[in-house]
Order: structure tokens, then C-alpha cells, then sequence
């Protein structure tokens, strides 16, 4: 969808953009060779990677850029009886977070230190008007095939 004028993407449903958002996160594995399943039963992740001698349990996202920024919900959202309910990843229920943004048509792979427990992870593809440097998180350096690598280890 990279390239997709605005107006197509505001079309689509949340459950739209989940599925488009895991499809390609399952694309970018597959070119890389790494195995991808999906859980029988419902459970709090979409995606299992096989990374040989390890499995990492992934939730996918639809990414967002704003400006200079990409911004990746790190929280659950559903329906209840008195409107939405935003909750966090807990410690124990993911391994890491892949976010599919249309607008820079990349996959990124979150870290879990940077998936549980938070609200939102800004990922900087531009420099801040600020000049700011020191604390930046830059998408580059979370792209999903780069990150693939450190995860899988020596």
C-alpha cells in the first residue's frame, strides 16, 4: 500500500489496517527466511517468528507518521460497555511489537523493553526542528531487518 493516496487508507477499518499491517510484517519475514506461524487459540500476539534457536512472540501494528515521526500504539484496544478500553502490554504476554507504516512503506520491530508497559514508541525519520539528538529513537535503526538480526543473536 506504500504510496496509496490518503484518501484510500482513511477508508480502511481498524480490522483493515491490522490485516495489511500483519501481512506485510509476514512478507518482509518471508524474504528474510524466517519462519512465521500463527497462534491456534486466541491469544495476545498475532505472529510467532521462528528465529532458529528461539520463537519470539509478536503483536503486529499499523504504524502512523506525523511530521517527522512515526508513531507506534504499543496498547490493546477494545469495545466495552461504556466505550473504548486501552490497556498495555503486560511483561509476560509479548516479546516484541512489528509495526507496518504505509507512509514509508517499512516494517519496524520493537524491542520489549519498548513494547510492554507504555502507551505509544515515536520513531524520528527526520530531524527534530529543535536539533535534539540525545534520546532520539530514529526508524532506521528499528526497521524490521536490522532489528531481525540483533534478535537473533550470534
Amino acid at each position: 500500500m506504500s504510496g496509496a493516496p490518503d484518501s484510500l487508507l482513511s477508508m480502511l477499518t481498524t480490522t483493515q489496517k491490522g490485516l495489511v499491517a500483519e501481512t506485510a510484517i509476514v512478507h518482509e519475514c518471508a524474504k528474510r527466511g524466517i519462519g512465521v506461524a500463527r497462534p491456534l487459540a486466541d491469544a495476545g500476539y498475532d505472529l510467532i517468528l521462528d528465529l532458529g534457536p528461539k520463537l519470539l512472540r509478536v503483536q503486529c501494528k499499523w504504524a502512523a507518521r506525523r511530521g517527522g515521526v512515526i508513531a507506534i500504539s504499543t496498547r490493546r484496544c477494545r469495545r466495552g460497555r461504556r466505550g473504548h478500553i486501552h490497556r498495555s502490554y503486560a511483561e509476560d504476554e509479548i516479546d516484541a511489537i512489528a509495526a507496518y507504516c504505509p507512509d514509508t512503506g517499512c516494517c519496524y520491530l520493537l524491542p520489549h523493553e519498548l513494547s510492554v508497559e507504555r502507551a505509544v514508541v515515536q520513531l524520528r525519520v527526520a530531524p527534530a526542528r529543535n536539533n535534539q539528538i540525545v534520546g532520539i529513537r530514529w526508524a532506521r535503526d528499528h526497521e524490521l531487518g536490522a532489528t531481525l538480526i540483533a534478535f537473533q543473536g550470534p
